[in-house]
């Protein structure tokens, strides 16, 4: 018979600052309020995963300009408009996108002026850096 598989010891994840060579309690009060939980940590690196695909960042662009529906949409990106509806599902289902629906045309805009300005701020640092 085989013997159990050792668990291994779990990493404790509690903020511990008696090991910390130079932190001193101003900056363990820094960490203590900004440093985000796992679950915030991780869906902030979600937040940014969706917005890191070239065909979002124009989707955001140009639904930063106002409500689009797929076929302006589409011209505005350069894409075809399946490839612009695959894409717009994917916003809608992470809750980045509103729909609107007026008579048979669907209209898509930003659910949060958070996605822009996290636009503005990568298109400023961008321009700073160039």
């Amino acid at each position: 018979m085989r013997p159990a598989p050792r668990a291994l010891p779990l990493y404790n994840m509690t903020m511990k600052f008696d090991d910390c060579l130079y932190m001193d309690a101003f900056r363990e009060d820094l960490l203590r309020r900004y440093m985000p939980t796992d679950g915030e940590a991780y869906a902030l690196a979600d937040f940014f995963s969706v917005c890191a695909d070239p065909t979002r960042v124009k989707i955001f662009s140009a639904l930063a300009t106002g409500d689009m529906c797929v076929g302006d949409l589409a011209c505005a990106v350069g894409m075809h408009p399946s490839t612009i509806s695959h894409q717009l599902k994917l916003l809608r289902d992470k809750g980045m996108v509103n729909v609107r629906r007026r008579g048979k045309v669907v209209y898509y805009s930003l659910s949060d002026p958070a996605v822009e300005a996290a636009l503005d701020i990568g298109a400023n640092r961008l321009a700073r850096r160039a």
